[in-house]
């Protein structure tokens, strides 16, 4: 035999009533939702997205393949193979630069322990966010990727230092020019980057 069903408590009937109250309450706020990606909101100055390796104003590259970023990488999602720069075939101020430099996104969680790492502050972050795909081989970048574009006055590596003879001509800048305070260092910022190079 079934027992007869009780009558729903008083302490019931108010959390339904406190539940619909938060319902109807919410019926008549402003909406938050964001119409993407027809009007995609802009992100924050310092957001960190899509890493941007960048180049010295006569368009030699920063980075010199030391590998402190892909070992400071909690996700191991940076892989770096170094090899010598020769005066015929010079890519970056020091003795070394990055022959292979592989970001792989489907690993990376945007932490920035990498540029803070860095030494000659050659990788910095941009603000493209939009890195989605279906394949996971796309998902890793290459260096060919990362490299920021040519600007007007840089030329294609491979070739000799234009900025001085030594490589201190180039990370110490502000001690070897009159008028600039000490170690201060040329800045050039890059299409899609939020912080500059």
């Amino acid at each position: 035999m079934a027992e007869p069903k009780s009558a729903p408590s008083r302490s019931g009937l108010v959390d339904a009533v406190k539940g619909f109250g938060v319902t109807f309450s919410h019926l008549f706020r402003k909406q938050v939702t964001i119409d993407y990606p027809d009007k995609p909101e802009p992100t924050g100055p310092r957001y960190h997205g899509r890493h941007i390796l960048n180049r010295h104003p006569d368009g030699l590259e920063k980075c010199i393949g030391c590998e402190l970023c892909a070992w400071a990488c909690p996700a191991d999602a940076i892989y770096v193979e170094g090899a010598d720069n020769t005066e015929t075939a010079r890519y970056s101020p020091g003795e070394r630069y990055a022959s292979v430099y592989q970001i792989n996104y489907a690993r990376c969680i945007f932490c920035g322990l990498c540029l803070e790492a860095c030494p000659t502050r050659s990788l910095t972050m941009s603000n493209e966010y939009e890195l989605a795909s279906d394949d996971r081989r796309e998902l890793i970048f290459t260096k060919e990727e990362l490299l920021a574009p040519l600007l007007p006055g840089m030329e294609q590596p491979p070739h000799p230092m234009r900025l001085g003879e030594t490589e201190q001509d180039y990370y110490l800048d502000g001690l070897s020019n009159p008028g600039t305070s000490a170690g201060a260092e040329h800045v050039e910022t890059y299409p899609g980057s939020g912080d500059a190079a």
